[in-house]
């Protein structure tokens, strides 16, 4: 669903309602410093700071960053510092205490689990990040965007409190060349570490090869796979083989890029259907296939609990509710190289106007890559970065053709874009699966909007499917 998107009031929703609730992860440290600087409203933030397990580490992060009455409008919010293979201590701290407090909020008032969902791209923050949710009780760490084959070993060691690391992707780096991210959490422990259950672990995958590749060659046990069709929202994983392009320029997938369930059952281990099973009869399928469930972003993404700003919600709700709704899969905008879901909507970064209007800049830097320097160092580059910026970092003019920020795009998706120069706000990105104009069917009554109850009465339908208790339907923040 995106930064903030499914955040930890759908998320407590959802587990509320019996099934598995999950949290994005991704960009939680500017997601929480952008609410302490709007004065936590509802004081909520004040609340999971309050059950933090360090509180003079919370404490140092709320008095650098609350504003009681919040900024003024049309002001910039604070900066933070990008991340780097060194954080400084500060940065680490703000990853385990934002990741903490949007689990603890998602558990609060109930005994079922809640999850949270990171991408592998976004290696950096990784390990700062799943001890903060850990330290919050999380039961499910979900993870896709590349092939999390560290992982489950991370999690391993975070819950035995030893240190942790992490293999930073760099490119032109040598085989000689330190490139681990580490993380002790007994330096930062204020007293005795905490006794911390390991969460299970889910692999997002889109292929019967990276099923069997995670569950041959991870670092630890994998606990079960969520198997993603192109048909999802956020990223996608592109074709096998050569790239095509539709008329429209979309990438073609084919019966390469289908998944052989008959072969994912022989694995022995629990999978989820995810990318249009946002349905009872979709749900009903996966069951039958031998599936414990689905994995469902987009019905959730536009119910009243989820993070996306209101106005847009209702723009595109209405759109579906006309059928009139568009996505398009898009082959250059993440600076990724994956192809990612957009939702057509005029006014916003999907607006060719608008998106020409903007002016590139980078300051958020959670899908730069890493590179090798030619002084043996580590530097960092976005191809949606200003084009000089990037060719000067030994990248190609060419990769910097129709790459979009995400990271501001999707920060404004949920009611915080950064104010630029003469007071311009950076554009929304929607990403949403291609069953947009299905979220129509949640509408009900002449309502013009529907919760997450709404969701999940519509999935679990009646009879056969309503027994099926066992299963868990995953709400997921899906990529970012």
């Amino acid at each position: 669903m995106g930064v903030g998107v499914s955040n930890w009031r759908l998320a407590q929703a959802v587990s509320r309602l019996g099934q598995l609730g999950v949290v994005s992860g991704t960009a939680l440290d500017q997601v929480l410093v952008r609410r302490l600087a709007d004065g936590d409203e509802g004081g909520h933030m004040r609340r999971g700071f309050d059950a933090f397990p360090f509180p003079e580490m919370a404490r140092r992060i709320w008095n650098e960053y609350f504003q009681p009455d919040g900024k003024a409008a049309g002001t910039p919010y604070p900066t933070v510092p990008m991340h780097q293979r060194r954080d400084s201590r500060k940065l680490i701290e703000l990853l385990m205490i934002s990741n903490f407090v949007e689990v603890f909020l998602a558990r609060d008032g109930h005994i079922n689990k809640v999850g949270v969902n990171f991408l592998e791209k976004v290696q950096l923050p990784h390990l700062a990040s799943i001890y903060g949710a850990m330290l919050a009780g999380v039961g499910y760490v979900l993870m896709g965007a590349g092939i999390p084959l560290h992982i489950p070993g991370v999690i391993d060691n975070l819950a035995a409190g030893k240190p942790a690391e992490y293999k930073l992707a760099v490119a032109g780096a040598t085989a000689e060349q330190d490139t681990m991210i580490r993380f002790d959490p007994r330096e930062y422990a204020e007293g005795l570490l905490p006794v911390l259950e390991r969460p299970k672990f889910l692999a997002i995958v889109s292929s019967n090869t990276l099923a069997t590749t995670m569950l041959r060659r991870a670092s630890g046990r994998v606990d079960g796979l969520i198997i993603e069709s192109p048909t999802a929202g956020g990223h996608n994983a592109p074709p096998r083989g050569k790239l095509q392009l539709d008329a429209i320029g979309q990438p073609v997938y084919g019966e390469r890029d289908k998944v052989d369930v008959a072969e994912l059952r022989k694995l022995g281990v629990p999978f989820w259907m995810a990318g249009g099973y946002g349905s009872a009869g979709k749900l009903r399928e996966a069951l039958e296939e031998g599936a414990a469930g689905v994995q469902v972003g987009t019905a959730f993404a536009f119910s009243e609990e989820s993070g996306l700003r209101l106005d847009l919600k209702k723009r595109l709700v209405a759109h579906a509710a006309s059928g009139i709704g568009q996505v398009f899969t898009d082959p250059l905008a993440s600076p990724t190289g994956f192809p990612f879901k957009v939702a057509q909507l005029t006014g916003t970064y999907s607006d060719q106007g608008v998106a020409a209007a903007r002016t590139r800049v980078c300051d958020l830097g959670y899908l730069r890559e890493a590179y090798a320097t030619q002084d043996g160092k580590i530097g960092y580059r976005c191809s949606a970065e200003p084009e000089a910026a990037y060719v000067a970092k030994g990248g190609s003019l060419e990769d910097t053709v129709g790459r979009k920020c995400l990271c501001n795009a999707l920060m404004a998706n949920i009611g915080y874009p950064q104010t630029r120069n003469q007071g311009i706000a950076e554009p929304p990105l929607v990403t949403v699966g291609d069953d947009l104009n299905t979220v129509a069917a949640f509408l009900k009554d002449g309502k013009e909007s529907y919760t997450a109850a709404d969701v999940v009465a519509s999935l679990l339908g009646t009879g056969e499917v309503a027994a099926a208790s066992r299963m868990e339907t995953v709400s997921a923040a899906i990529h970012l």
